[in-house]
């Protein structure tokens, strides 16, 4: 959960020739294995852990071009690109378009494995949602929004990653995107409901960030108690400064000045 710097420009352009039946049960253990293994490439803030990561994840890739390591190369560089694109002329210019190759080659293909798909359909959308973003292109907005609802409605119940990914679009758009940005308000309480009622559904990284948005999203004096206590636990979440924890107690020392 990051600013996405994103203003009034968006490009999707997509198929959904890949995507599974909605209803095909996910091995819960296996989608947990796999979330634990791409863990580490997802929602980088530290630039510097970044670049690492992103010549440590490419040489991963050219040594064994397996599907896991295909994943985590598309999403590295959604990270890069999410993270570095906009402060660069030329460097990384292009990332977002090369996550949404990567990740649209693996949803096409009949051989990926299922249980990697919900990670796959939430990066592929955010994607491009950053290709809009880079290509100043607003046309095809909708569509990409289309893509998060197809994910949602397919592996919100066992993934945090579609509504995730979709709030963190929303709250970023511009306000005459209001319609769309309902979802972040929508989406990051529907996170925290499924982890009320399982601790295991979503990990501390995301869980800091999704209480730090929720506040972020209800700063009046209607939710301030409310607010003020999930931003409590963003900050608990993250000792180390990883996650949630700094925005978090930015805005919590905001709140606390309203009378």
């Amino acid at each position: 959960m990051r600013q996405f710097f994103i203003t009034s420009i968006f490009l999707v352009m997509a198929t959904t020739n890949g995507l599974i039946a909605q209803n095909q049960e996910l091995d819960l253990s296996k989608l947990k294995s796999f979330e634990h293994q791409l863990d580490d490439v997802m929602e980088l803030i530290d630039t510097a852990e970044l670049l690492i990561k992103l010549k440590e994840v490419e040489a991963n890739y050219q040594q064994n071009p397996l599907e896991t390591n295909q994943v985590r190369l598309g999403i590295i560089y959604h990270e890069t690109a999410l993270n570095l694109s906009f402060f660069s002329k030329t460097e990384y210019k292009g990332y977002a378009k090369k996550s949404f190759d990567t990740l649209s080659e693996l949803l096409n293909s009949p051989n990926t494995t299922k249980e990697l798909l919900p990670f796959i359909a939430a990066y592929r959308a955010s994607a491009l949602s950053l290709v809009g973003a880079e290509t100043k292109k607003l046309n095809l907005l909708g569509q990409a929004f289309s893509l998060f609802e197809d994910a949602v409605k397919r592996y919100a119940a066992v993934s945090y990653l579609p509504e995730f990914l979709r709030g963190s679009v929303a709250e970023n758009l511009p306000w005459f995107f209001f319609k769309k940005r309902k979802f972040a308000k929508l989406d990051f309480q529907s996170i925290i409901d499924k982890q009320e009622k399982d601790s295991t559904y979503a990990n501390w990284k995301t869980m800091s960030f999704t209480y730090w948005a929720w506040a972020q999203q209800r700063q009046s004096k209607q939710y301030k108690n409310q607010a003020l206590l999930y931003l409590d636990k963003a900050i608990a979440l993250d000792p180390d400064y990883k996650a949630g924890r700094q925005r978090a107690e930015a805005l919590k020392a905001k709140m606390d000045a309203i009378k």
